[in-house]
């Protein structure tokens, strides 16, 4: 049984190679256009012997090209990438899977029909044993019809179909396996295996020198490690099956979990938007009796209204009238008896109707506004929302790391619930076991810290947050920085005259005034000595060395600004500046290949320099308080290295001791 990928790679490669040895004529290209009707074997053709690809046309002409007569064709199969060759041998010369065959027909075995009675004359029934000696199958009653277990058929074994089957199926396997011989020797069976071809091999292999050089081993030896291999991967592979049903479980417990929850949920919503509606109903009702009584008071001050003026209009007519039949009398002395008090009768009654007694004391329109945007769009907006906080975000060790005073953490959320997250906040302590602080807040969950104390432990935890509160903190880590400082010079705060070169520790000026230059390092606390070396010395110039604040001026030599504190010296003497003023002038300078050391004691807030390993000069500058970093101010005559981290030998004032630094949070 061949492999078919590897027949159908053969037939697509075999077609393709005569199809391009075929020469396209006007006569026989119209006979080649439908490849697929044409059949490249005879009828006759079993696949063995040698391998001659013909073509028949659909006109029934039979087409051998001689160019391929003597070509051989290699093909690979897609499977197990193995070249094979196509030889005179022809389809003979590919490997049989045996082990294929071997489990194909155990299958089919397996899989087989009932066995029918092989003494039945007319429409055979299913056979119920079977004669061991006799190799025939018998139905019931040709069994006792035929072979009754009584006489000298009394000691044949009778065995059910399916165990004959069985049975007779082990000796064919066995057979089969004896007959696995070499491809390349057909007489020789196969006794090894060679490891660098990965394919079993015979003695007459091995002495013809084909696997010669290659790594042979007995093919038992290398069939039972092979079986232990594949038992091994099939141990994990059984382990992981075994994790994959339980997820399977698990996966089913999840969707009865959320099937509940969802029944669950969706009964909580409607009893909340059930609440809602409620809440709404008792507001419309209270509103609704505002109203009501804001209409019967606008009612009942109208008909009191109505009620007055209607009296005082009754009264006022009843006097018009009067009057009226008054100015008809024609008695002067009677009329003038009464006309005085009933002119100031009419004038008051006149006033009274001028101060707005003729005006309605309310309005018909309600002075009553409800205001429904807020809520229509609260409403509107009305969504689900997280309420729960994230939780303890978990570090990514592989991706944190410690360089010199520095450190960087990376962090990621656990969880496979959507939990929303608006930020992390990173804390770390003061590297002595103080209080925490945040050093970082924010939506990145990679975060780089500077300007760490050297030679300190820090404890640092980090909290996610979102709109529902702050989650917990993930598990302290502790945060070791560098025992000894190291630092180089800066170029992004250097002078633009400044050349620096050597990995940043090497520095010199294209200028002839003197241009300043910080190192990547910032000290607060400790003891701190670093050095360095002058390489090239011309024309005496006065190179400054100390320490600066990060703000001092560039442009101008060490010292003369308030934020720098420097000794700058030349080849015979040296005076120490801070803020422009010199003072405490030594005598002695540099050569090329001096060495200048500048020590740093912030236990003691002092700065000392040092010439050749010694000191030089008294102590320049004491009461030093803040953050400090290394400084040198030089011009183009001068090239200095740097060399931090120095053992200082000193036994006046120090033991020898590998000194290192520290730098507070920047």
């Amino acid at each position: 049984m061949w492999c078919p990928l590897v027949y159908r790679e053969l037939f697509n490669k075999s077609k393709a190679l005569v199809i391009k040895n075929i020469p396209l004529s006007s006569t026989s290209y119209p006979d080649y256009l439908d490849m697929d009707k044409m059949s490249m074997y005879s009828e006759t053709d079993s696949g063995y012997g040698s391998y001659t690809p013909c073509l028949k046309s659909p006109n029934g002409v039979r087409v051998f090209p001689p160019a391929l007569v003597h070509r051989h064709c290699s093909i690979t199969c897609p499977l197990c990438h193995r070249s094979v060759s196509l030889d005179e041998r022809g389809l003979r010369g590919f490997q049989r899977n045996r082990l294929l065959e071997a489990i194909v027909s155990r299958y089919q075995q397996s899989r087989a029909a009932s066995v029918k009675c092989q003494l039945c004359d007319r429409n055979p029934v299913d056979a119920t044993v079977m004669c061991e000696q006799c190799d025939v199958f018998y139905c019931a009653p040709c069994q006792q019809r035929c072979h009754p277990s009584r006489g000298p058929l009394a000691k044949h074994r009778l065995l059910p179909p399916t165990q004959a089957q069985a049975g007779s199926a082990q000796p064919a396997g066995a057979s089969a396996r004896k007959q696995a011989t070499c491809l390349d020797h057909e007489a020789e069976n196969y006794s090894m295996y060679c490891v660098s071809c990965k394919t079993p091999v015979c003695y007459q292999c091995l002495e013809e020198g084909k696997h010669g050089k290659h790594d042979v081993k007995p093919l038992a030896a290398m069939w039972k490690q092979h079986k232990c291999q594949l038992s091994q991967a099939l141990n994990g592979v059984s382990d992981k099956a075994k994790e994959a049903k339980e997820f399977l479980v698990q996966l089913k417990n999840l969707l009865q979990q959320i099937q509940e929850n969802g029944v669950e949920f969706e009964a909580c919503l409607v009893a909340q938007c059930d609440s809602l509606i409620e809440v709404l109903t008792r507001q419309k009702a209270k509103l609704l009796t505002k109203v009501t009584k804001e209409k019967e008071s606008k009612l009942m001050t109208v008909k009191d209204q109505i009620t007055h003026c209607t009296m005082k209009l009754r009264q006022t007519t009843g006097m018009m009238e009067f009057c009226l039949e008054v100015i008809k009398e024609n008695d002067p002395s009677g009329f003038l008896q009464i006309s005085d008090a009933l002119i100031k009768r009419v004038q008051a009654s006149q006033e009274q109707w001028v101060k707005g007694a003729l005006e309605p004391k309310v309005c018909p329109e309600f002075a009553l506004t409800v205001n429904t945007d807020p809520l229509m769009q609260s409403i509107l907006q009305l969504d689900f929302t997280q309420n729960k906080v994230p939780p303890a975000p978990l570090l990514q060790l592989e991706k944190c790391c410690m360089w010199n005073n520095s450190t960087t953490l990376a962090w990621r959320i656990t969880t496979v619930q959507a939990l929303p997250v608006e930020g992390y906040v990173l804390e770390l302590d003061d590297g002595n076991s103080g209080p925490y602080r945040e050093v970082y807040v924010g939506k990145e969950t990679i975060c780089t810290v500077d300007g760490l104390h050297f030679n300190s432990s820090y404890n640092a935890r980090v909290k996610a947050y979102n709109s529902a509160g702050v989650g917990a903190y993930c598990k302290v880590v502790v945060l070791k920085t560098s025992d000894v400082a190291w630092f180089t010079f800066d170029p992004t705060s250097a002078h633009r005259d400044i050349v620096l070169s050597n990995e940043n520790q090497t520095l010199t000026c294209n200028s002839y005034d003197d241009r300043v230059v910080l190192g990547t390092a910032a000290f607060s606390r400790g003891v701190h000595y670093w050095e360095l070396s002058v390489d090239r010395y011309d024309n005496h110039p006065d190179p400054a060395f100390g320490v600066a604040r990060i703000n001092t001026m560039k442009d101008m030599m060490l010292g003369k600004d308030d934020k720098a504190w420097a000794m700058y010296v030349d080849n015979n003497r040296s005076w120490f500046m801070h803020n422009n003023s010199h003072t405490n002038r030594a005598e002695g300078g540099i050569t090329k290949g001096s060495t200048v050391g500048i020590l740093l004691d912030l236990t003691k807030h002092t700065l000392t320099f040092f010439i050749n390993k010694q000191q030089h000069g008294p102590v320049a500058f004491e009461n030093l308080e803040g953050v400090f970093m290394p400084a040198v101010s030089l011009n183009r005559n001068v090239q200095v290295s740097s060399r931090s981290t120095l053992t200082l030998s000193d036994q006046s004032h120090w033991d020898s001791r590998t000194v290192s630094y520290s730098e507070s949070f920047s």
